[in-house]
Order: C-alpha cells, then sequence, then structure tokens
C-alpha cells in the first residue's frame, strides 16, 4: 500500500508535463488544415451548422497553439479515429545536401578594425564572416531572404562576431571553441515556410554569438501566411 501511495504521484509528475508541453506547442498550417478539414467533413455530414461550421473555422485561424485548436473539434467523431496525426516538425540540424553552394555569395572581414551588415539588404545563401582581432555585427532583422535555406560561416581569432536574426526564422548552429565561446539560440519558427539560418563557427580565443533579436519579425512571412491563410478561410467557407 505504501509503495502504491509514492509511485502514482511519481507517474503523474512524470507524465503531467508531457501533456502540458504537447498543447503549448505553436500550431503549424498542416495542424490548421487537418482541422478544418474535419469541421468541413463535420459540416457536410450535417454535424455541423453553417453558422456553427463558420465561427469554428474562423477560431482555426486565430488559434497560436495545438492546445487552442483541439476543443474545437473534440465533440466530434473524426477527432476521436485512430491514424497518422501531424507531429510538429523540427528544422533540420543541417541544410539539405546540395542546398547551399560552398563558394560564399558574401564576405564580411574585419581585421583589427569592425565590420557590420544591417539594415534592409538581400541574404544570399552563404555568408562567410572574419573577425581577426576585430568584430563583425550581421543584423539579418531587416533583411531580404530569398532562400528558405541560409548558411552564415564565421570565424573569429582574437575578435568577435555577433548575429542577430528576426523571431520567425529557424536557427540552428554548429561549431565551437578554443579558448573561445560559441553560442547559438536555437529558435523553431511557427511558419512552414519560414527559412533557416545556419551559422557553422570556430572561435579561437574569441567569441561567436547567435541569437533572435526580440521583436523583429520578417514581413514578407507575415503577408505570405495571411494570404495562405485567408485562401485557406475562403476554402472551407465554401467562397
Amino acid at each position: 500500500m505504501d509503495l502504491q501511495k509514492h509511485t502514482e504521484p511519481d507517474l503523474r509528475k512524470r507524465t503531467e508535463p508531457d501533456v502540458r508541453k504537447h498543447t503549448d506547442l505553436r500550431a503549424s498550417d498542416a495542424d490548421r488544415d487537418r482541422i478544418a478539414d474535419m469541421l468541413r467533413d463535420a459540416h457536410a455530414e450535417g454535424r455541423l451548422t453553417a453558422e456553427e461550421h463558420a465561427e469554428r473555422v474562423e477560431e482555426v485561424f486565430r488559434a497560436k497553439t495545438v492546445g487552442e485548436l483541439e476543443p474545437l473539434v473534440r465533440d466530434l467523431p473524426a477527432a476521436h479515429r485512430t491514424g497518422p496525426s501531424t507531429a510538429f516538425t523540427a528544422a533540420p540540424n543541417r541544410p539539405a545536401p546540395g542546398a547551399i553552394p560552398p563558394v560564399a555569395d558574401e564576405n564580411v572581414v574585419a581585421v583589427f578594425s569592425a565590420a557590420v551588415r544591417r539594415g534592409r539588404w538581400r541574404v544570399g545563401r552563404r555568408t562567410h564572416a572574419y573577425a581577426i582581432f576585430g568584430s563583425v555585427e550581421i543584423d539579418l532583422s531587416e533583411a531580404l531572404f530569398e532562400h528558405q535555406q541560409v548558411v552564415i560561416k564565421a570565424i573569429s581569432v582574437f575578435g568577435s562576431v555577433e548575429i542577430r536574426v528576426p523571431e520567425n526564422v529557424s536557427l540552428r548552429g554548429s561549431g565551437g571553441g578554443v579558448l573561445g565561446s560559441f553560442e547559438v539560440d536555437t529558435l523553431d519558427s511557427g511558419e512552414q515556410d519560414a527559412p533557416v539560418v545556419y551559422v557553422d563557427g570556430l572561435a579561437v580565443l574569441g567569441s561567436i554569438e547567435a541569437k533572435p533579436k526580440r521583436g523583429k519579425l520578417i514581413e514578407d512571412i507575415l503577408d505570405r501566411v495571411s494570404d495562405k491563410v485567408n485562401a485557406r478561410l475562403r476554402k472551407h467557407l465554401g467562397h
């Protein structure tokens, strides 16, 4: 009896955080499409009136998390059928083979000096940054992304390389430091079409740092997502 009393709370402690973690995930376009399809089928079967269907579809495209989507279909049979589920897919840790050329589109170099790249500029597929007894700053928060995968290769020797990205891109890093620091804040965008920035680097008695710039978003991503949402909304409302 005593063993059961002690084990049951422990089991709850181990399982409850996983449930919260799932429902707190940002909803993807695929998640919204799946729920909207369930609502459309329910309307066709007569389970939802036209007004109920329209109201729920509007809520689908307002939802930010998986937890906000699930209640919209909880009373429908489709939500309880067994089958493949749509899982959250993180950005890959490495670029797709052959997607990034080995030659840099742009070199940013600082030798006993400082180099800054910021503002409204077009980001190539590959950028190389070299800080030798100097500092390099690469700010992508207002940049134009023409490619979904972007690589920044950074080398710092007795210097520093700072990289800032918008909050609605994905960020990955691979590298290290020799008596130096290499720090990349892993970031997953909530948008399926968002660019992925890969930072490869080596810091020798220096530092390399990449992180999101709070409050900065890529406007063209927001425009594309808005257009897609409006198109899907019209589709599911039958317009």
